[in-house]
């Protein structure tokens, strides 16, 4: 059967399918160690699962009404945003999705018009180029200097800029490296956008994962003209163990998140009334449950930066958020006899049995990314596979 251009031209997610490899080999009795998956290995906090069960035995299992979200969550998400990111928004302004990537899809299937084009930083979120294209846009990219913590600067934004840039998307925390921006250079970036006709999409979806106590500035809260040009994106997932429940949102210009609403309406009918239920429950109850994750993981990032730093030929940036690490491993590259990250990830999984996904899914082929979203029994074993590995023994 023959396939559209789209379909063909699409490119799998490299990290699902890691996951699924590692997944496969453990269902065929091999030892593997995975740092591929980006979701948290805590369960979800029981009084979300409470509200879930109680909103199923109340008979909420019907459409979501409206399909952009049901009050109380659209009204747990606005009080989110107030309390936590100083962003005032009414209800017109959120749209729930089903799930982050939902969100960030929608968004450039709202906004794009073919040869738009969207500037993204690198490294970048596997998701990001491929969605754009399948909006019809043209991903234009950043690179982010490793020496600079993989940040991309305001002089760099201006100059990818064109009379085509529609979008720039920031991501932070950042999904892979896990670096973020101060509150200064937000405003910066901020500064440097003012005047222009570019949206922003900001994709927060990491940020009450920060591990290093650093401030996190949402970057439509820097001004007005931030406040109007921001799309904020964020989800449910990362930050309660949420991923299978597949919630996210956008908040925003009304008649965008109306055309969000809309393309959503004609193709999900919106998310699971009582897994919305169930987010509500998470962003208005106890918060407990995030800074036990979050500690957990700061203990986990040490060990793993430390780990990887000592071993001959690589290089580990250490993360502000998220539970990603980010090494450059390509000092190893000669010694092992490979010339890229997809190489490099292929035998460390043949030989030591550890899954890790290749920079070049995320626009970096001297690197590679690990999750540190596991135990630290697991991760503690994986490192001592990936210690050997690498120094050829």
């Amino acid at each position: 059967m023959k396939l559209s251009d789209r379909a063909s031209s699409i490119a799998e997610s490299p990290t699902l399918a890691v996951s699924a490899k590692a997944a496969q080999m453990r269902a065929d009795g091999i030892d593997v160690i995975g740092f591929g998956a980006g979701e948290p290995d805590f369960p979800t906090p029981p009084h979300i699962i409470a509200a879930a069960k109680k909103a199923l035995d109340d008979g909420q299992t019907y459409y979501p009404k409206p399909a952009s979200g049901i009050p109380i969550l659209k009204d747990a998400i606005r009080g989110k945003l107030s309390r936590e990111n100083g962003l005032t928004y009414k209800a017109n302004e959120v749209v729930v999705t089903v799930g982050g990537k939902m969100a960030c899809n929608l968004v450039f299937q709202a906004l794009l018009n073919p040869g738009d084009e969207v500037i993204i930083p690198v490294p970048y979120w596997v998701s990001y180029p491929e969605m754009v294209k399948l909006a019809g846009g043209t991903p234009v990219f950043v690179a982010g200097e490793e020496a600079n913590g993989f940040r991309v600067t305001p002089d760099q934004i201006r100059g990818a800029m064109t009379d085509r840039t529609r979008v720039l998307l920031l991501n932070y925390p950042s999904n892979p490296a896990g670096h973020m921006y101060s509150p200064d250079e937000v405003r910066a970036i901020a500064a440097q956008m003012a005047g222009t006709d570019v949206v922003v999409i900001s994709d927060e979806i990491y940020d009450r994962l920060v591990l290093d106590g650093s401030e996190f500035l949402s970057f439509a809260a820097v001004s007005d003209d931030a406040f109007q040009r921001t799309l904020t994106l964020n989800s449910a997932s990362k930050t309660y163990s949420m991923t299978g429940w597949r919630l996210g949102f956008v908040a925003g210009d009304s008649a965008l998140v109306k055309a969000v609403a809309k393309l959503q309406s004609q193709g999900t009918s919106g998310a699971a009334t009582f897994a919305q239920v169930a987010y509500a429950a998470a962003l208005d109850g106890d918060q407990g449950c995030v800074t036990t994750m979050r500690d957990a993981f700061v203990e986990r990032c040490s060990f793993m930066v430390d780990a990887l730093g000592a071993m001959d030929g690589v290089q580990c940036y250490r993360p502000n958020g998220a539970f990603y690490v980010f090494p450059n491993v390509s000092g190893t590259y000669a010694r092992l006899g490979v010339s890229s990250s997809a190489e490099f990830a292929e035998r460390l999984l043949e030989e030591a049995r550890v899954a890790v996904v290749p920079g070049s899914a995320f626009g970096m082929d001297s690197n590679v990314r690990l999750s540190f979203a596991t135990s630290m029994k697991a991760i503690q074993e994986g490192l001592r596979r990936i210690a050997t590995f690498v120094a050829g023994v």
